[in-house]
């Protein structure tokens, strides 16, 4: 049945080019916008996980930044500590030529001085954007290393701890704690260095607890050998600090020497220990006091290499002190490299995190153009099919003449 009042061709023709058009219109958004996702109307499921996965992009764009700047100053201070390590090196070679006696030790004694003023001049630069990790002040510092979602999508944040290394030569205050009662030397006050005869070779060391204080620390070195032993409040609050200290320092030498026997009577010298050594070859022993708020290299300030005494115990001093500095250098070129492998890691997760929403919502260019080829000709069939279905009314008209 033909009627002029329900055309129902042009009624397909018309809901077909509207499909073809409102496809042509998205193809044509694709093809503007490069996405195939650009909003949450087009899918709100993949559109709602790209906006996730992008704000992450921007936090760890700010995590690479914190990192650079972390990186920088910690090289700043490994920098600072490798320069004073070689700087105690040299220094090292001042003092070993002072052991010899026919040297003028007043010029070379000179010359330590400004290496030591030149030690205090690089711990008080090494800072970046204020933060100086070797002066002492500054006992740890966090650098936000990662952002981390877990699978219910909580958030939080990780960090790379810097430990701080005190290289200063703070406040130095002399304790005057040992004397030497026999041996080879005689030299007394906060540091000493003697030798000790193969088989048998000793020396007595007292203590004087006159002026020592909590946080105190003794360092002896028997060879390569080195203990240590801190006073504490405790001692320092004993009726006779000084045994204390002494029975403190035979404890440690036992158990950081193994060559080397301490003998210690608390009836008859309740302040002394009588070190011997027990190897085949004789062996160099020195000793230095670091008073509490003296920083990591306060023993430095007590080198002094203008007499023999001064000489011998800065040569063992000098050993611990740059022990300290290689320590420090060590501490930060391994967070350094830890720091350099975070930014690494993190600048390929931002690479591989836009390559994840790249694939969930940008148009396939090349599926796009062929399309967009496919719904023009669609677009063309359709005008064309709807204007036939239009004429077909006008067939009508021929009934009635």
């Amino acid at each position: 049945m033909s009627s002029i009042l329900t055309n129902n061709s042009a009624m397909v023709a018309l809901q077909t080019l509207k499909g073809i058009n409102k496809n042509l219109a998205m193809t044509s958004n694709e093809i503007s916008t490069g996405k195939s996702v650009a909003t949450a109307k087009d899918n709100s499921a993949v559109w709602a996980i790209s906006k996730v996965m992008e704000s992450d992009v921007k936090g760890f764009k700010a995590i690479s930044d914190s990192l650079s700047l972390g990186e920088a100053s910690v090289s700043v201070a490994r920098n600072a500590s490798e320069s004073i390590t070689d700087l105690l090196t040299e220094m090292k070679g001042k003092i070993v030529a002072a052991q010899e006696d026919n040297v003028d030790r007043g010029k070379i004694n000179d010359d330590v001085t400004a290496l030591k003023e030149q030690i205090a001049s690089v711990v008080s630069a090494a800072q970046f954007n204020g933060l100086n990790l070797v002066d002492g002040n500054t006992a740890s510092a966090n650098i936000l290393s990662s952002l981390d979602r877990d699978s219910s999508g909580a958030v939080s944040s990780s960090s790379i701890t810097v430990t701080g290394q005190d290289l200063s030569s703070g406040a130095y205050v002399a304790r005057d704690v040992f004397t030497l009662t026999t041996g080879t030397a005689a030299a007394g006050g906060d540091s000493f260095g003697v030798s000790l005869d193969a088989s048998g070779g000793s020396d007595t060391v007292s203590i004087d607890d006159t002026a020592l204080v909590a946080g105190d620390k003794i360092s002896m070195r028997f060879g390569e050998s080195e203990i240590s032993y801190t006073v504490t409040a405790e001692d320092v609050a004993s009726s006779d600090t000084a045994a204390v200290v002494a029975v403190g320092l035979k404890s440690a030498i036992e158990a950081g020497t193994e060559d080397i026997a301490v003998d210690y009577d608390p009836g008859t010298a309740a302040n002394d220990i009588v070190i011997t050594n027990n190897q085949a070859n004789s062996v160099s022993v020195s000793a230095q006091v670091t008073n509490a708020g003296a920083g990591g290299l306060g023993a430095l300030a007590a080198i002094d290499v203008s007499s023999s005494g001064g000489a011998a115990a800065a040569l063992g001093s000098i050993e611990t002190l740059i022990d300290t500095a290689i320590d420090a250098s060590a501490a930060f070129g391994s967070v350094e490299g830890r720091i350099s492998t975070q930014s690494e890691f993190i600048s390929n997760l931002s690479d591989s995190l836009k390559s994840g929403i790249g694939a969930m919502v940008d148009a396939d260019m090349e599926e796009v153009s062929a399309r967009l080829q496919a719904l023009q000709t669609q677009q063309q069939l359709g005008v064309q099919s709807l204007s036939i279905a239009n004429q077909a009314p006008q067939t009508l008209l021929s009934l009635f003449r």
